[in-house]
C-alpha cells in the first residue's frame, strides 16, 4: 500500500526556487526583446524612408521631364534653406511648377496649389552635372526620420539625372 500525502500548495521554499528562475529569465530575455524591437523599428522606418523617398523622386522626375528647358530656374526659397534647393519650371502645356524645400517639407508648387510631398527632407539639390547640356538635371535627395531614444535613420536617394524632352 502506497500513502498518498494530503499536503495541498507549495513550500516557501519551492516558491523561492520559482521566482528565482522566473527573474533570470526575464534578466536574460529583456535585453534580447528590447534590441529585437529596436531592430523592427529601424528596418521599418528604412522601409517606409524607401517608399516615400522613391514616391517623390517619381512625382519629381516625371515632371521635370514634361518641363520647357528654357524655362528652368535653379536657387533657394530664402537665405535660411540650402543652396540648390529649388526649382521652377513650366511644363510644356504652360503650367508653371516648383519644388522646393522649406525646413523638412518639400512642397509641390502647381500654379497657386501648394502641397507637402515630404516632411521627413533634410537635403534637396537640383544641379546642372554639365555646363555644356542645360537639359540634363541632377536631382539628390536625403531623407531623415527620428526613430528611438533620440536616434535618426537617414537615407541618400542616389542622384538621379534627367533629361528634359522639351528642349
Amino acid at each position: 500500500m502506497v500513502a498518498f500525502s494530503r499536503r495541498r500548495g507549495v513550500t516557501l521554499m519551492e516558491m523561492l526556487i520559482v521566482v528565482g528562475i522566473v527573474s533570470a529569465l526575464f534578466a536574460v530575455a529583456s535585453p534580447l526583446l528590447m534590441q529585437a524591437n529596436r531592430q523592427f523599428i529601424l528596418n521599418r522606418t528604412r522601409v517606409e524612408m524607401q517608399q516615400e523617398a522613391r514616391a517623390v523622386m517619381y512625382v519629381i522626375t516625371r515632371n521635370l521631364r514634361q518641363a520647357t528647358a528654357a524655362s528652368i530656374v535653379i536657387g533657394r526659397a530664402d537665405s535660411a534653406q540650402p543652396f540648390y534647393s529649388k526649382i521652377t519650371f513650366t511644363k510644356r502645356q504652360g503650367t508653371p511648377m516648383e519644388f522646393e524645400q522649406q525646413g523638412t517639407t518639400l512642397y509641390q508648387v502647381i500654379g497657386s496649389s501648394r502641397r507637402p510631398l515630404s516632411k521627413n527632407l533634410k537635403y534637396l539639390a537640383f544641379t546642372f552635372p554639365r555646363s555644356d547640356e542645360m537639359g540634363i538635371i541632377s536631382v539628390s535627395l536625403t531623407m531623415e526620420k527620428n526613430i528611438f531614444e533620440g536616434r535618426s535613420k537617414a537615407l541618400h536617394m542616389a542622384s538621379e539625372k534627367v533629361r528634359v524632352m522639351n528642349d
